[in-house]
């Protein structure tokens, strides 16, 4: 036993998806210890915030403030706030009013926004624009006034006391020490279209889906071995019987019937444990066929007539002299109904018919809502990105664990 685990962990692709799959459980389990918070906790009364750090702005005004004159400070203000594509837009909507496309110049800011200061007026209308484009123009003029301002902001809290109530001037040359300021929230990973932590979600995402892929995984594997071996090893009316509801199953597409099954059990009925039953029930056929296939080859071995003749029972036989025979392959099969598993979850999730959504989130739940809020067309990668990384890397690991598994006990495929 001890050289079987020996070969296991000397084989390279083994080791590698196992590393990558025990970091993968790793994060999972100590990240909800770290960060407590809900997974489903709105914490963003908006949608899609992008990945960074949130500092409070109210507690940033009674923080200690520096004077810092830093050069470029006016030049990264505008990047910030004027990007290629607002550049582009603004060009946009002068064209529209009229202005020569000759004199816009979007590599000139000034001269851009004294344009845009000009002649934008959020009460014109403009011959077939949608009122969506018109209100991104005017979110765009509030974005923008005062960007090329050199003077302070007047506030009611005096930066110097820190007091409210009296009048304030924050110069553009102020600034605030973050690890000073009483609230500061990182999101590396932003917030979804609810405005919940995506990667506080994505984790808890990542535990639950691993769990339906195990579920699942144990129910396949267990019902594809029980009926192979039976199938295999008693033979004729058994096998018979067992065949022909192998083989319907393989004529019906697994995911076909998954469809059907998981709509007919209701959205409130369908649990992430549920799912995985389902899931299971219905993707245990290959590994029936399989280890069937394996048990024929093995049932007219000597030592498994010499158990015969001794009078073992049908049941001492399979498990003693049969089993340990296949043991590695039902490994193999598992790690392949897990990742299988995961896949499928992650597919019936995305057309809506995955666990319900008010209990846990999935992989593929999440893959479902950055699809229903159009992120992928909006451009916010963050809400579906990692997602698809966590699904493509747990599937790689668990595939290549496999192969290495395959290579340590398949004597044909070792070099």
């Amino acid at each position: 036993m001890k050289r079987t685990i020996r070969q296991v962990f000397h084989s390279g692709k083994f080791a590698t998806g196992f590393a990558i799959f025990m970091s993968i459980l790793l994060i999972v389990m100590i990240y909800p210890r770290i960060v407590p918070d809900p997974p489903l906790a709105i914490i963003g009364q908006g949608t899609f915030f992008p990945p960074g750090i949130y500092a409070s702005v109210y507690d940033s005004l009674f923080s200690a403030h520096y004077t810092l004159d830093l050069d470029d400070a006016a030049a990264n203000r505008i990047a910030s706030k004027l990007s290629d594509k607002d550049r582009l837009a603004i060009k946009e909507w002068l064209v529209a009013a009229k202005i020569p496309e000759s004199e816009i110049d979007i590599e000139n800011t000034a001269k851009l926004l004294e344009q845009w200061v000009n002649n934008f007026d959020p009460a014109k209308k403009i011959s077939g624009m949608t009122n969506a484009r018109r209100n991104y123009f005017i979110r765009l003029n509030n974005s923008l006034k005062g960007l090329l301002s050199t003077e302070g902001a007047q506030t009611i809290i005096n930066k110097e006391t820190g007091q409210p109530g009296e009048m304030g001037v924050i110069a553009q040359t102020d600034y605030v020490n973050i690890k000073e300021v009483a609230n500061v929230r990182v999101l590396p990973l932003g917030t979804d279209n609810f405005g919940r932590d995506v990667l506080t979600e994505l984790v808890a995402a990542t535990r639950v889906s691993l769990l339906i892929g195990f579920v699942a995984g144990l129910v396949a594997t267990f019902i594809g071995l029980v009926l192979g071996l039976l199938s295999g090893y008693v033979g004729g009316f058994t096998d018979d019987v067992i065949t022909f509801i192998t083989n319907l199953f393989t004529v019906i597409p697994s995911f076909i019937l998954l469809i059907l099954i998981s709509f007919s059990i209701g959205q409130e009925q369908r649990g992430a444990f549920t799912i995985a039953v389902v899931i299971g029930f219905t993707t245990w056929v290959w590994t029936a066929r399989a280890v069937r296939a394996q048990v024929f080859s093995l049932r007219n071995r000597d030592h498994v007539n010499l158990s015969k003749l001794s009078g073992h029972s049908v049941a001492h036989i399979i498990v003693r002299d049969i089993l340990p025979y296949i043991a590695s392959y039902v490994i193999m099969a598992l790690i392949l109904q897990i990742s299988s598993a995961i896949l499928l979850e992650a597919a019936l999730s995305i057309i809506g018919l995955g666990p319900r959504t008010t209990e846990v989130p999935t992989l593929g739940l999440m893959m479902n809502w950055a699809m229903i809020y159009q992120a992928h067309i909006l451009g916010k990668w963050w809400a579906y990105v990692p997602v698809i990384l966590t699904i493509a890397l747990i599937s790689f690991s668990l595939n290549l664990m496999n192969t290495g598994l395959d290579h340590v006990f398949n004597p044909a495929l070792r070099d």
